[in-house]
């Protein structure tokens, strides 16, 4: 096993960078949606759905083999590495869900907090930026722990892709060694300590947000 689980290590690498990489993408994309699923210009709104539902209403792994088999073919002719179709594919997926989950959010905020913000003739900008977002994104942490959580494990897709990672690496070792439970026991705990992770980071990303939430409503 001391000379297996370097080779796993690769693998975990590899998965981490996509989960990195890919939950960024999710966070960027969940904001857009979110917000075009809110904005008055209907153009804007409606991008955002046909965006939404696209990508929350068909599988994943045909988005994956779409992104890196078709889309290099005539007429698109979008050539893109393995690593960076798994960034994207995974990034835009979950993030579809992510919008929604944030435009809950924001609805959630109390309507006096806008009237508020009239009062103070803060702009839209203002308003979202300072009292709105803030208050939307606390409540959205719990549900998008989840959703990075579920892209963590949604990685395991990208060795269809030919992408190394922990899962591909586990199957390649277990073919050579036959020794399943111990490869497939040592991919199981390093999935579940890299969901840990995720899961300690955005607590404490979301104690750190209701300690400046509470000092901020005390001054």
């Amino acid at each position: 096993m001391t000379e297996l689980l370097p080779l796993l290590l690769q693998g975990a690498w590899v998965t981490v960078q996509i989960t990195f990489f890919g939950s960024l993408l999710a966070i960027v994309a969940a904001l857009i949606g979110a917000l075009g699923r809110l904005s008055p210009i209907k153009p804007l709104r409606w991008l955002a759905i046909v965006y939404i539902e696209v990508f929350r209403g068909s599988s994943l792994l045909v988005q994956l083999f779409w992104l890196y088999f078709v889309l290099p073919m005539p007429p698109f002719n979008i050539a893109m590495s393995a690593f960076n179709v798994a960034v994207i594919g995974l990034g835009l997926n979950i993030g579809s869900y992510g919008a929604e989950v944030l435009r809950g959010a924001i609805r959630s905020v109390h309507e006096g907090q806008y009237e508020a913000c009239q009062a103070l003739n803060m702009t839209a900008g203002q308003r979202l930026r300072r009292v709105i977002l803030p208050q939307a994104l606390l409540a959205a942490i719990p549900p998008g722990t989840n959703l990075l959580i579920e892209l963590l494990k949604n990685t395991s897709l990208v060795s269809l892709i030919t992408l190394s990672d922990l899962a591909f690496r586990a199957r390649q070792l277990d073919q050579a060694t036959l020794m399943t439970l111990e490869i497939f026991g040592l991919a199981l705990v390093m999935y579940f300590v890299l969901a840990q992770i995720i899961n300690l980071s955005m607590r404490t990303l979301e104690r750190r947000l209701a300690r400046g939430r509470m000092r901020g409503g005390m001054s």
